[in-house]
């Protein structure tokens, strides 16, 4: 699972697509998987973590899926912890 979704968000042309739909898809991903195991939902969100070092418009966008993910509801402490690290 963390090698599928890990390898689409090195894809750089998809993953920072200027619609912020890779942003959104792993988003999801975080979500789905974080109902069945947090520890490795929690390591899918460091790409998300990283919007300081990108344009303006793409960190908008990226931050935006991270507050999506934090504003769940019954999310895990281990998904919470680094959704909150990587706001700061």
């Amino acid at each position: 699972m963390r090698a599928l979704i890990g390898s689409f968000s090195v894809n750089q042309p998809c993953f920072h697509d200027a619609t912020g739909a890779g942003y959104a898809a792993l988003a999801d991903q975080v979500l789905a998987v974080d109902g069945l195991n947090g520890q490795v939902a929690a390591r899918l969100v460091a790409p998300l973590g990283r919007w300081k070092r990108f344009d303006a418009q793409r960190a908008l966008k990226m931050r935006a899926q991270l507050e999506r993910i934090v504003a769940r509801p019954g999310l895990s402490r281990d998904v919470y912890e680094m959704v909150t690290k990587s706001l700061r």
